[in-house]
């Protein structure tokens, strides 16, 4: 399996989904390009179908790939940083047409009305939880199992020299057969958690969960999964 980066050179999403043809994706050990190619296709096939808007923009971010909820997630954060994450409706409607995705401003105030609370606002937390694709029990398990051995001190944000010293790269084919060493490895996949020009060597529990959800939908075996995750970082 190859691994993946998913950023590019722009600072938010370009309006369509792009395929490993028409820009250089990096997989990361969890994904080949196969997986990612059939993901971004299945999605992109299954928005012209849906009228939901929740399933709508998740499918919008799974057509950029596996890493795309966790793409919007960095936008947001961009956006409105570390501060007050509980928007009104025209901020999160606003927020929304930031991210460049072709999603309408009448389906923005749909979901903004789904998800307000009764004081009239919608926690961005609460917001990705309902965005992410669903995953089974036993593969979410295992993605947190694999956070809180990197976060030893339980405060649910890990750096990425925690990562560093976790995460097992010598089983990536690119260095089995000598064309990339571990350090290209893994900052290739280190990159995945530094985007949208925030890159500050740190990963929130949101975000690593957010990352491995995309992985998921793009991986079918629950076993290949569990070996993947227990392989990377040797649970």
């Amino acid at each position: 399996m190859d691994s993946m980066e998913c950023y590019d050179t722009d600072d938010m999403y370009l309006g369509k989904a792009r395929t490993s043809s028409n820009i250089a994706w990096h997989r990361p050990m969890s994904t080949t390009f196969r997986e990612e190619e059939q993901l971004m296709q299945r999605s992109a096939r299954e928005l012209a179908h849906t009228r939901d808007p929740l399933e709508k923009l998740r499918l919008l971010c799974l057509s950029h790939g596996a890493c795309g909820i966790m793409r919007l997630s960095r936008i947001f954060r961009r956006i409105h940083g570390d501060g007050d994450k509980h928007l009104n409706e025209h901020q999160f409607v606003n927020m929304l047409k930031k991210t460049a995705l072709d999603f309408s401003e009448e389906d923005a105030k749909e979901l903004f009305k789904r998800f307000a609370n009764n004081s009239g606002y919608v926690s961005l937390d609460d917001f990705m939880i309902h965005i992410r694709p669903p995953m089974p029990d036993a593969r979410r398990a295992k993605v947190e199992q694999a956070f809180n051995k990197l976060d030893r001190n339980g405060d649910g944000v890990i750096s990425v020299e925690d990562i560093r010293k976790v995460y097992a790269v010598t089983s990536d084919p690119k260095y089995m057969n000598g064309e990339e060493s571990t350090d290209q490895i893994m900052n290739k996949f280190l990159a995945n958690f530094e985007q949208e020009n925030i890159v500050d060597g740190k990963v929130t529990r949101e975000e690593f969960m957010n990352y491995y959800n995309g992985v998921s939908v793009s991986i079918d075996n629950d076993c290949y999964f569990d070996l993947m995750m227990r392989q990377q970082f040797k649970l």
